[in-house]
């Protein structure tokens, strides 16, 4: 792609090079620090400050280091905000049988009979639960190739369940599609409307409570309004599960349907 005369090229990924030794005599590098570190430390502003406030001299500060030791062990901002997120995209808890004998995952249980509407479910819900944790990694799943290790296992995860499903292979990446771009969408909403209540100082219920009342009396939010009051639900929280639930039970049927139909691979 090209932006008059400069063309902009995608990201190349750190999980797809070698990282070139540091230029500077080992008894220079910064003790007490590694990877780890840092890339926790990385998550921990992300969570709080945000993509806009994350910038390499800020991280290390948090630290106590100088900015270049940093560079010591990433070579770029990029860099670590890739290994942020495959950190981040670790905290989910996956289906041992949706595994299987994966590289790496040897140690987990022997998988046990269980249905594949459920696994869907669970990993859906920890798809959810992380992105609405960590505002940031929507963002950053966009920007990103995101083939690090744990984004690589929650792949393997999903493409195994839904081929479980009894789906043709043809037809595992539009479920795919279905499910975890509704997901995607759904939580990257649910987690702005929450920042946007902290930084309001306020709670979600609060500021439903204060936008519904702000249409209350204008005739164009009828149907909107008779739509919500039917969903029921006496907080926030309890309308998003509904509508969560909901929503991916029809996605559920929906590819028992078209494989039940009999489609072609």
């Amino acid at each position: 792609m090209a932006t008059g005369s400069r063309v902009i090229r995608p990201r190349t990924s750190i999980w797809l090079s070698e990282r070139k030794a540091p230029k500077r005599k080992a008894e220079q590098q910064p003790s007490g620090l590694d990877h780890v570190k840092i890339v926790a430390a990385t998550v921990r502003l992300l969570d709080a400050e945000g993509l806009a406030g994350f910038s390499m001299r800020r991280l290390a500060a948090e630290l106590e280091v100088t900015a270049m030791s940093v560079y010591w062990y990433v070579e770029t901002k990029d860099q670590l905000l890739e290994l942020a997120l495959d950190t981040a995209m670790g905290e989910m808890s996956l289906p041992a049988g949706s595994l299987g004998p994966v590289e790496g995952y040897e140690h987990l249980e022997p998988p046990q009979e269980r249905d594949w509407r459920d696994q869907l479910r669970q990993i859906a819900s920890e798809y959810r639960r992380l992105l609405v944790a960590h505002s940031w990694v929507p963002p950053l799943l966009g920007e990103y190739m995101n083939i690090g290790p744990n984004a690589m296992a929650f792949s393997t995860a999903v493409q195994r369940v839904l081929r479980d499903s009894g789906l043709p292979a043809s037809q595992v990446p539009g479920a795919l599609a279905l499910v975890f771009q509704f997901v995607y969408g759904f939580s990257t909403i649910e987690g702005r409307f929450a920042a946007r209540s902290r930084a309001a100082g306020i709670t979600q219920d609060e500021l439903f409570a204060e936008t519904m009342a702000s249409i209350e009396g204008r005739p164009e939010f009828d149907e909107s309004r008779a739509v919500m009051e039917a969903r029921g639900g006496s907080t926030v929280q309890e309308m998003r599960e509904r509508d969560f639930t909901f929503a991916l039970d029809c996605a559920i049927v929906g590819i028992e349907a078209l494989r039940d139909a009999g489609g072609q691979d």
